[in-house]
């Protein structure tokens, strides 16, 4: 037996020498494919993980801009204290979706403050211009905003006088201006100064240069980085992400479209996933939503294909499975999605 496999391991010893040694020819006819590939066939998986929304893709610059995260304050630190009562954080069960936001109160014209981190600091660049906005509500004129970047040294790098002309109901105000430093590492400083009480809520810096100078969109040479790749489709807004780690946190997409103010912020499911590696601050506040997603593949020519719960939360965390009696709901939000992506204006979820 042993002289027998010896004989023939020195066979194809022999026989795979003689091949090494013998030149193959392959010719490859480009003018004449004998099939056709499906551009479907490659595309891009977006999923919100290593900040790839909030703080990645979608160019809003101020991390927890409405005081929705599970620590309201986080993201944020008042720059003076001023006397009790001058911060005083509202919960207003009657308001959709954004239902927290923040009271300033300044009796004798103190100068009250608040400074925002960003995303592990704020990438500005120098000479780019960046809109500042709030949503706010006053009864009567006195109180003014006054924005400042500041660099890792703190020193300012570009500044802006918000004057507030609103009186009554919430409005929104905004002000574009330059910064004058590249850095990685910006914040941003919010100045309240003059005499009165002021609520106010979303408050947002973006770029102004965005993909297609949309207000308030996508990072441009993110998207421009994407585009480039020329994919047949663009799988959104992921896998692990829509299951959530329980059914309560799974993606729903009905509340990721609308106004951005009504949008419900829920946690990222890969905030406290890694113990070794946790991430707190990670949430979804869906300023790109659904219809960003739909728009942002038309955009750069690939097919959406959107991705929705089943009914099963993720089986790596708690496993739920909604009830067989209770999937109807699941069933209408798929055959809603279609009337949304596809319907007239005359539908309901199309208009």
């Amino acid at each position: 037996m042993k002289r027998v496999l010896s004989t023939l391991l020195l066979l194809a010893s022999l026989g795979s020498s003689a091949l090494a040694q013998s030149p193959i020819t392959l010719n490859v006819a480009l003018d004449k494919p004998t099939g056709n590939i499906s551009p479907h066939m490659w595309g891009v998986f977006f999923e919100d993980i290593n900040l790839g929304a909030d703080g990645g893709i979608y160019a809003e610059l101020v991390k927890n801009r409405s005081f929705e995260f599970d620590q309201p304050w986080m993201g944020w630190k008042k720059l003076e204290n001023g006397p009790e009562g001058s911060y005083l954080l509202l919960n207003d069960g009657k308001r959709k979706g954004n239902k927290r936001y923040l009271r300033i109160h300044s009796a004798a014209n103190l100068k009250l403050g608040l400074q925002n981190e960003g995303f592990r600091g704020m990438g500005v660049k120098a000479g780019a211009a960046y809109e500042f906005s709030v949503q706010y509500q006053s009864a009567a004129k006195g109180m003014k905003i006054h924005v400042e970047l500041l660099d890792q040294q703190n020193k300012v790098i570009g500044t802006a006088e918000l004057p507030l002309e609103s009186v009554g109901s919430w409005s929104e105000a905004a002000v574009k201006f330059p910064a004058n430093q590249t850095t990685d590492k910006a914040k941003l400083n919010v100045w309240f100064t003059g005499t009165g009480t002021l609520d106010v809520d979303m408050l947002s810096l973006f770029p102004v240069d965005t993909w297609k100078g949309r207000p308030k969109g996508l990072r441009k040479d993110m998207v421009q980085m994407l585009a480039d790749m020329k994919p047949g489709f663009i799988r959104f807004p992921g896998g692990c992400i829509v299951e959530g780690r329980d059914l309560a946190n799974r993606f729903q997409w009905k509340k990721t479209v609308g106004p951005i103010t009504e949008r419900e912020l829920i946690i990222n499911r890969w905030n406290t996933e890694f113990s070794h590696r946790l991430t707190p601050d990670y949430f979804q506040t869906f300023g790109l939503g659904f219809y960003e997603y739909f728009l942002l593949a038309e955009d750069i020519g690939a097919s959406p294909v959107p991705i929705l719960n089943c009914g099963m939360a993720c089986q790596f965390n708690t496993g739920e499975v909604v009830p067989l009696d209770e999937l109807d709901t699941y069933v209408q939000d798929a055959l809603d999605l279609i009337e949304f992506a596809n319907g007239t204006t005359a539908t309901k979820w199309g208009k």
